[in-house]
């Protein structure tokens, strides 16, 4: 499918908001989602495409989160290889289940992806009372088996549509980690470009992508992500929620009337 002058623009903005708005918090597919919609690709065709156009940018937000990332190598590894184990799994139902089934599940997704967002500084700041009450000391030293389980089902979710995987992953490990969040926001960076790379992968050898959506997405979100990683912490969050609940309302109107 070929897109128009405007639509390609459109894209290529989405691209960079998306990718800004993942390494700060995660739901940067609400972003693109909707506008690969717009210009007209069916729904797992833009959700494929949307996947692999976003991991350059998940790379490039990790990269700018680097200085955070020293001394996690274990947490990384052991986090990691959960994650490509839930992110290919997830990419294999997307493939599996009926497209029928995906334009049904997507929007309930969307929506309690939303309700994430929405509610996900109330869970940061319960998280951080917590905490704070019981002296610091909280906090299995690798989150345990409960992290593991938690971080398995949340990058399945992620290798099927990914909308606020971020934010699941910053509240799972936000929960049972106990450790500076900016450090926890590094490894969530890290595990979403696993995610969205081994689901990538996947959807390489057997799905249909429309590449020019998925060049505009990548060097949009290539750059997204080094905004996001220098300048993004400045950004307003009630702002930046704010718009990813619009364009998330949006994009379940459109999978609803389509």
């Amino acid at each position: 499918m070929s897109m128009s002058t405007w639509e390609s623009l459109a894209v290529l903005a989405a691209g960079v908001g998306a990718g800004t708005i993942n390494t700060i918090v995660g739901s940067g597919t609400l972003i693109t989602f909707p506008v690969l919609l717009a210009t007209g690709l069916p729904p797992v065709t833009a959700n494929v495409s949307n996947t692999l156009g976003l991991v350059p940018g998940s790379i490039s937000g990790a990269i700018g989160y680097r200085k955070e990332l020293k001394g996690q190598r274990s947490r990384v590894l052991r986090l990691g290889a959960v994650s490509l184990v839930g992110g290919l799994g997830g990419a294999i139902l997307l493939l599996t289940l009926p497209p029928d089934s995906f334009n049904t599940i997507v929007p309930v997704l969307i929506g309690l992806a939303l309700v994430l967002v929405v509610l996900q500084p109330r869970l940061a700041a319960a998280l951080r009372a917590r905490q704070e009450a019981a002296g610091g000391d909280t906090g299995h030293p690798d989150g345990g088996p409960a992290l593991l389980t938690g971080m398995l089902l949340a990058s399945a979710y992620g290798g099927y549509f990914g909308a606020a995987q971020g934010v699941l992953y910053l509240g799972l490990m936000g929960l049972l980690l106990h450790d500076d969040l900016q450090r926890i926001n590094a490894v969530k960076n890290v595990l979403a470009a696993l995610v969205n790379g081994i689901a990538a992968v996947f959807f390489l050898f057997v799905a249909d992508f429309d590449w020019t959506a998925v060049v505009l997405i990548a060097v949009g979100s290539t750059l997204g992500g080094q905004i996001g990683a220098k300048v993004g912490r400045r950004l307003p969050p009630t702002a930046l929620r704010a718009v990813i609940v619009a364009v998330g309302i949006i994009a379940i109107v459109q999978l609803l009337l389509r």
